[in-house]
């Protein structure tokens, strides 16, 4: 059995996207196969189609971790999900991309049900940024009512998410994004915006207990000067500058942590009473055919978007 995916010969720009068939998977113990109705972009898949990603693969491959869809099948010991369900979720990450096709098989455990008061697309939208929003703030820092947080990039990807995430917790929440967007941020619940582009934030947030840092650079380093002692910095990035960045945090009494995502049924399974309740929500900027996947790419890599961007996938 066949089935249409995006796939690439060589690393570089959007153009090495090709639409092809390749083999339809079949799912394993305690894994399920699942039509994919709707894949989200992110931008490590632009990096990874560029570079190899973190793990410096060698192509072809096909991208994608951010999955919505129907179940098809489940292979021997599944239990949670059965055929018919309508489900998302994030396949492992780094090494288990994938979703840019018609189907995909993971871990049962690596999806949950589906909100059923949003379709795939808003569900595609969600579970790789909301999984790092949840998993930095909520399992790493350990945010709790009453907090103060700092979200750099508040407007994106993630950080749109983490904005709703720290307000359904009930912290205070201050964020940096250009001024332009700044009333959507603020309909995400932020408390406090500050345009980076004419505010340096370092020099005007203080006695934050949690930064989340989503940009990289010097970004890591800047933010220390916003914690109270004991706060707690999350790092999303892994550039060279950040590697200062515990030493320095050390010093003035305060925790560091670089994080990558993990695929989470627990923190999937939250992130869907979120949504059920209406206190979570995807800002989806652009929808296209997963055919127009060098389209998507070109657009997200002009880092002018608000919210993700959806591939539809026919059947």
């Amino acid at each position: 059995m066949k089935m249409r995916a995006i796939s690439q010969d060589s690393l570089g720009g959007p153009e090495v996207l090709k639409l092809v068939e390749v083999g339809k998977p079949t799912p394993g113990p305690t894994e399920v196969l699942v039509r994919v109705a709707a894949a989200g972009l992110n931008p490590t898949d632009w990096k990874s189609r560029a570079t190899g990603g973190l793990l410096g693969e060698d192509p072809p491959f096909v991208l994608g971790w951010d999955v919505a869809g129907v179940v098809e099948s489940v292979g021997i010991g599944t239990t949670i999900h059965k055929p018919g369900d309508e489900v998302f979720g994030m396949l492992r990450y780094p090494q288990g991309h994938g979703a840019f096709a018609e189907y995909v098989t993971a871990p049962a455990r690596h999806f949950a049900k589906k909100p059923e008061n949003i379709d795939f697309v808003q569900a595609a939208a969600i579970p790789l940024a909301a999984l790092t929003a949840w998993q930095a703030l909520v399992d790493t820092a350990g945010l709790r009512s009453g907090q103060r947080v700092l979200v750099h990039a508040a407007a994106g990807g993630v950080g749109h998410f983490a904005v709703q995430i720290a307000k359904a917790r009930g912290a205070y929440v201050i964020g940096t994004a250009s001024a332009a967007k700044h009333d959507f941020v603020r309909g995400l619940g932020a408390d406090e915006l500050i345009d980076y582009r004419d505010t340096d934030f370092a020099e005007v947030v203080r006695d934050v207990d949690v930064v989340l840092e989503t940009i990289g650079g010097d970004y890591g380093i800047r933010s220390l000067a916003t914690l109270r002692p004991g706060g707690t910095i999350v790092s999303l990035t892994l550039s060279a500058l950040d590697r200062a960045l515990p030493e320095a945090a050390a010093e003035l009494g305060v925790r560091s942590e670089t994080m990558l995502v993990e695929p989470d049924h627990a923190a999937l399974r939250a992130l869907a009473a979120l949504v059920a309740a209406g206190r979570l929500r995807a800002e989806v900027a652009a929808v296209l055919p997963l055919e127009d996947a060098a389209k998507a790419h070109e657009l997200g890599e002009t880092n002018r978007t608000t919210g993700k961007i959806v591939l539809t996938v026919p059947h």
